[in-house]
């Protein structure tokens, strides 16, 4: 026996074994609004209700194993950064029975976002209301299931902590951007209306921004200048990026 073998003592049946989850948060903007992409339960327990797209971790996979296998099963999606947002393991969480949630987030450009969303099966977005809620294209709060409010409500809290700071919310851009839709970022994730020269300035000041020399393509109005994220390489053309880790 080496030193790694379990003890001959040891009774694995002594302990209960609680089942994993991983739950995903998939953020974008839709219709300038901090969205999320939710699928509805179509069996009990709360049927019906709009989810986290989840599942189960099998007992040979890692949580990141399980987390891509659940993105590409039920959303369609591959090579997507996904981040370790936090784990959730109320005892009442789940009425089947103890089941701890890893929840994993994912920031998404627009093209990107509405490509998961037409990728999918039985998908719908919800956009974060004023009080933190989720609500539908109508405004009518949506009862999610299990705590996903929770689940939502952390990962909203992750990003306005991070927005100011960080460069985290380059994630919900393309690789191309204006200054307008920098903005729109910024406003969506903090709920607030921010001053459009105060703004600019500070992005301009803090040399996140290079110039692409290049100008927004069929704009009605004049358009306006190309900016890329300094982080980024250079590239010849603007490809809709998968996701960008949160």
């Amino acid at each position: 026996m080496t030193s790694s073998d379990p003890s001959p003592d040891y009774d694995p049946t002594q302990y209960d074994r609680p089942s994993v989850t991983v739950d995903l948060v998939l953020l974008g903007l839709a219709g300038g609004e901090l969205s999320v992409l939710l699928k509805r339960r179509t069996a009990a327990p709360q049927e019906g209700r709009w989810a986290l797209p989840g599942g189960f971790v099998r007992i040979d996979e890692t949580l990141e194993a399980a987390a891509n296998r659940v993105l590409r099963e039920k959303i369609g999606l591959t090579g997507v950064s996904l981040e370790q947002l936090y784990t959730f393991g109320a005892i009442d969480r789940d009425p089947r029975m103890r089941i701890i949630s890893v929840a994993y987030m994912a920031l998404f450009d627009a093209a990107s976002f509405a490509r998961g969303m037409a990728s999918g099966k039985n998908l719908g977005t919800a956009s974060f209301a004023a009080d933190g809620r989720m609500r539908d294209a109508a405004g009518t709060p949506l009862p999610l299931a299990f705590d996903h409010a929770t689940i939502l409500g952390v990962a909203r809290e992750r990003l306005r902590g991070k927005i100011d700071y960080s460069d985290i919310g380059f994630g919900l851009l393309p690789e191309r951007f204006t200054l307008r839709q920098l903005q729109d970022v910024h406003e969506a994730i903090l709920s607030v209306r921010l001053n459009k020269p105060a703004f600019r300035r500070r992005m301009l000041d803090r040399g996140w921004l290079v110039p692409t020399g290049e100008r927004e393509p069929d704009a009605s109005h004049r358009p306006a200048e190309l900016f890329r994220y300094r982080g980024a390489p250079p590239t010849p053309t603007a490809p809709a990026r998968a996701g960008r880790h949160a």
